[in-house]
């Protein structure tokens, strides 16, 4: 080997070791630079997480509330149909009070007249359809073999064809037993969910534990509502109602309430089926909006399917007039607590004598035609006896008509 190749090689095998340490080294700096990348972005996210999970604004996770940081929570409400799927995976309810939000801010849960059919759980829903109400009580069934009390509160407005399901409404989270993993990122991670907590912690400084509407099972009585606005929540109200069913079509043959009726024979469970009732100003909105004869002709298709109990009409309950010392209804549409006792006392045979004669009829195929000539003569009793009311009602359809021009 000549000295030049000797020396090339002498070099070589000096300076391999060099660069292999070099490598190395590049290689742990890029490696701790990696893991300090990836801490970077994984701890903030963990962190929003916790913080969510913690604040649990929508009452997802069943975290404790404690008075005056996370007790009050604002948004829940308007994220029923999650929260309540969630509650129902957890409680497991035996007896299930299903229905609109007239359900949920009427029906007590704790009622004595449920007190042996606990636990209860309120799965009223804000602008609730009847697709919703039958997936409900499916998605109940799937996490209580036991189920054996339905108390289904229905309402003309569920069977308008024109009525879509809310965009919070979701499939994939029913009738599985556990929370989806989507439901987890979306209220633990997101934005919206952040903004959340944010908000029930700087209500919570301020709002009292004798204003949370939420009670455990799902009900949400209306609390210290101010007397002060009791006309203009009716006017509300009755517009709402014009923008929303001035347009309606009846779903025939009322096909989800069929299979409900079907679910709860399948399963054994005791089935009672009402129609809501309200201030006698929502059946004058119905009028108002000439739907009157499809109003009848849905009670007609409903007790050939179902016996059904009748709070709706121009009863003693629904004709208290608006004042500001209200004591049957909040609006036109949601009846109170006092008025939901008198409905489960009706339906629940207990304590009858301090409930009406006229409120809460059962009605059948046999007595249905004669139950609605009754109606239309306590509807003249009243008008002659309410102008005032008529006049408000005509009133809000006339503005609203002219709005759409």
């Amino acid at each position: 080997m000549s000295v030049n190749n000797q020396l090339i090689s002498t070099y070589s095998q000096a300076s391999f070791p060099q660069k292999s340490e070099k490598i190395v080294g590049n290689k742990r700096k890029y490696r701790r630079y990696n893991w300090i990348f990836l801490l970077s972005l994984f701890l903030p996210v963990v962190t929003v997480g916790v913080f969510n999970i913690i604040v649990d604004p929508y009452d997802v996770f069943n975290t404790p509330n404690f008075l005056g940081i996370n007790h009050s929570k604002p948004r829940k409400d308007n994220s029923d149909r999650l929260f309540k799927a969630t509650d129902i995976i957890r409680i497991k309810p035996v007896t299930v009070l299903m229905g609109s939000s007239k359900t949920k801010q009427g029906l007590d849960t704790n009622y004595p007249a449920l007190k042996n059919e606990q636990p209860a759980y309120n799965v009223g829903l804000n602008a609730i359809t009847a697709y919703e109400l039958r997936r409900y009580l499916e998605h109940s069934i799937a996490n209580q073999k036991e189920l054996s009390l339905a108390i289904v509160g229905i309402d003309f407005l569920m069977f308008n064809s024109f009525t879509k399901t809310r965009g919070s409404f979701a499939e994939y989270r029913l009738t599985k037993q556990y929370i989806s993993p989507k439901d987890i990122i979306k209220v633990a991670f997101s934005l919206n969910a952040v903004l959340a907590s944010k908000e029930a912690i700087i209500d919570s400084k301020k709002t009292s534990l004798d204003d949370i509407p939420y009670e455990e099972n799902g009900f949400m009585p209306v609390l210290n509502p101010d007397p002060n606005q009791t006309k203009d929540k009716f006017r509300y109200a009755i517009n709402n109602y014009f923008k929303s069913h001035a347009k309606y079509k009846l779903s025939t043959p009322l096909i989800e309430l069929k299979k409900i009726v079907d679910l709860c024979q399948k399963n054994k469970i005791k089935l009672i089926v009402f129609i809501s009732p309200s201030h006698a100003t929502q059946w004058e909105a119905i009028r108002a909006t000439g739907e009157w004869s499809t109003f009848e002709e849905w009670k007609r298709e409903v007790v050939k399917i179902t016996p059904v109990f009748d709070f709706s009409g121009y009863n003693s309950i629904a004709s208290e007039p608006i004042h500001s010392g209200m004591e049957n209804y909040r609006d036109n549409f949601h009846y109170t607590k006092k008025i939901g006792d008198l409905v489960l006392n009706r339906i629940l045979d207990y304590r009858e004598a301090d409930v009406p004669d006229d409120f809460g009829i059962l009605i059948n195929p046999e007595n249905i035609e004669s139950h609605l000539v009754k109606i239309r003569q306590d509807r003249e009793f009243w008008a002659k006896n309410n102008s005032n009311e008529v006049k408000l009602v005509e009133e809000i359809k006339q503005k609203y008509d002219a709005s759409l021009n």
